[in-house]
């Protein structure tokens, strides 16, 4: 007699729940075994999908340490269908590749069921390669000793192909020339391998960030290797970035449906107390408890689970990160952010659309700038939110970063200076001098704007400015270090004292102010700033804080906008170079625009 793989996994499950016996269930499996071996139909069906060797034949360790039949959990099950879905869709040709992200809370089993989806794979196929990559050694030695060897080492023995190799991080098996291999995600990790099947495990915490351990890896992987990312949130870093894409199948997993995450309230005048305070008080655990019960329907014995969870934080606000309800949320309040990243993502889903993006064009002899026009063109790196207005009562001021140590962008920010809402943005890998001319043009355009540009590492900027006879620029007062008189020089300077000055000002804008910043590449790397382990605040690996610079020296430079009969400092007044002559008249004509 024939079986389907679904009825001898039903048979097993049936068996297991009527004697919860070990043994009993090691006996089934060796008979499951000997079926497969011998039944062809059934071996096709198996290949075709993996995942059912392993709830007929494999065991897992539960959270108790009890030895047990793997059988899927709801979440599992979810994630598999949606894994063949993507399969079926690639061989069909309706995506160009195989890339899923699993974002979730702590401990609902992916890494053990992936790991055990690989495993499957190596058995029943020729020429698999498999690969695991975890955040940590220690953690990628846990992944093979408990989540591969172990239940390859419960398999019946019929089933194990010849190894090659078993060792603390590779399972060879030469004569079907299949493996699996667990190692650390680093910069190098991955040359000189094929690879079909990567699994990224608690990605978000390489310490290499996900982009350098692809760059490395990117060869090695075949055109249909399945690609799986899975993590926690650890805020917006690589992995938030992948998330946002859309370039991969996004599959989030609530903590709710992890079945064994609940605690029963035996106590009917505890239970009674417990729902009340849900009901009536207004502190944000039970504003969240309320929530989950009235509009996520989940049990008393779920919300009771979260609570004894939220009440062994000593930092309560892991439980959002730990736990999440939403992915919005597992990003946004997961990592150290800097700038309140509630209130980024609620400007961020209420920025508005540039009113026209493009750049400047003009004629140039060498000494001067004339005839600046404006550009249409929708691939330009400047960003127009507001035109300027035409009362003389209005005033701009800009603010610069150059492409200085940790960065690679010049960007500028255009504030109106009376209330510091940014009406343009300016962000493109210039050289030194093209940077100049168009901020020149930009400053111009916005009524001589008084621009300040950051003077640390590239002070052409600022000097191509006053060559050109820029008639506004910011201007510090420093001391000579021998005579120690004081003079006026062009240009913001960022020091261990006015950085962290200046970034609390803009701390300050983002929390009172949010409704200013009309940019969303400015909102989206501010959501990515934090503070390290010594409190320096910084951008994560292998991002920028060009554009918190920026902003922040816009908002430095406001202080220096003149709005009465003041004279305004400029180069024409301190004449720190030969002055050039310089045509006040400029004409922005009819706008063009690039197709």
């Amino acid at each position: 007699m024939s079986y389907t793989a679904d009825e001898l996994i039903a048979a097993r499950r049936a068996k297991w729940e009527k004697t919860n016996s070990i043994e009993t269930d090691k006996r089934f499996r060796d008979a499951v075994a000997k079926e497969i071996v011998s039944d062809s139909v059934l071996l096709a069906e198996i290949k075709k999908n993996p995942e059912k060797l392993v709830e007929l034949v494999f065991v897992v360790v539960d959270k108790n340490q009890k030895t047990m039949p793997f059988f899927f959990n709801e979440v599992q099950k979810d994630f598999l269908a949606r894994l063949n879905k993507a399969i079926d869709d690639f061989e069909k040709g309706l995506i160009p590749e195989i890339s899923m992200l699993v974002l979730k809370g702590r401990q609902q089993g992916f890494t053990t069921l992936i790991t055990a989806y690989q495993l499957a794979c190596s058995i029943l196929n020729r020429n698999f390669q498999g690969y695991t990559l975890a955040d940590v050694s220690v953690n990628a030695e846990a992944i093979f000793q408990n989540k591969a060897k172990f239940p390859y080492s419960q398999l019946p023995e019929v089933l194990k192909p010849t190894e090659k190799f078993n060792n603390r991080k590779q399972l060879l098996f030469s004569k079907i020339n299949s493996s699996w291999a667990v190692d650390t995600a680093s910069k190098d990790v991955g040359r000189s391998r094929t690879v079909n099947f990567l699994h990224g495990s608690e990605c978000a915490f390489w310490r290499n960030g996900i982009a350098k351990v692809q760059a490395a890896i990117g060869e090695a992987l075949t055109r249909n290797c399945i690609k799986i990312f899975e993590s926690t949130a650890n805020g917006f870093n690589d992995y938030e970035r992948m998330w946002s894409s859309g370039a991969h199948i996004n599959c989030f997993y609530e903590w709710w449906r992890t079945p064994e995450y609940r605690i029963p309230i035996i106590s009917k005048k505890d239970r009674k107390a417990f729902l009340q305070k849900i009901d009536t008080r207004k502190e944000w655990i039970w504003e969240r408890l309320h929530w989950l019960k009235d509009y996520k329907g989940l049990s008393t014995e779920q919300l009771f689970w979260y609570y004894n969870k939220y009440e062994k934080y000593i930092d309560k606000t892991l439980i959002r990160q730990e736990y999440p309800c939403s992915a919005r949320e597992a990003f946004l309040l997961s990592g150290k952010n800097v700038f309140d990243p509630e209130i980024l993502m609620w400007r961020l889903a209420k920025i508005p659309k540039p009113i026209k993006v493009g750049y400047f064009s003009y004629d140039y002899d060498g000494l001067a700038i004339r005839n600046i026009q404006w550009v249409n063109d929708r691939n330009g790196y400047i960003q127009i939110y507001a035109v300027p207005n035409q009362p003389k009562i209005t005033k701009y001021c800009i603010g610069g970063d150059t492409a200085g140590e940790g960065s690679d962008s010049y960007t500028g920010h255009v504030l109106d200076a009376a209330t510091g809402v940014q009406v343009a943005h300016l962000k493109h890998q210039f050289d030194a001098d093209q940077y100049a001319k168009q901020m020149y043009c930009l400053g111009m355009y916005y009524k001589q704007a008084l621009i300040g540009i950051e003077a640390n590492f590239d002070s052409y900027p600022i000097m191509e400015l006053e060559r050109l006879g820029y008639p506004n620029q910011y201007v510090r007062t420093v001391q000579d270090s021998y005579t120690h008189k004081t003079e006026k020089r062009f240009g913001f300077k960022t020091t261990s004292l006015t950085r962290p000055t200046i970034i609390s000002r803009l701390v300050t804008v983002v929390r009172e102010h949010p409704d200013s910043i009309n940019d969303r590449e400015t909102i989206e790397e501010l959501l990515t700033i934090t503070r390290n382990e010594k409190g320096r605040i910084e951008a994560p690996e292998g991002g920028h804080d060009d554009e918190m610079m920026g902003l922040s020296i816009a908002h430095e430079v406001r202080e220096q906008v003149v709005f009465d009969n003041e004279p305004i400092y400029s180069s024409r007044q301190y004449q720190f170079s030969a002055e050039k002559k310089q045509e006040t008249k400029q004409d922005y004509g009819e706008e063009l625009t690039v197709i």
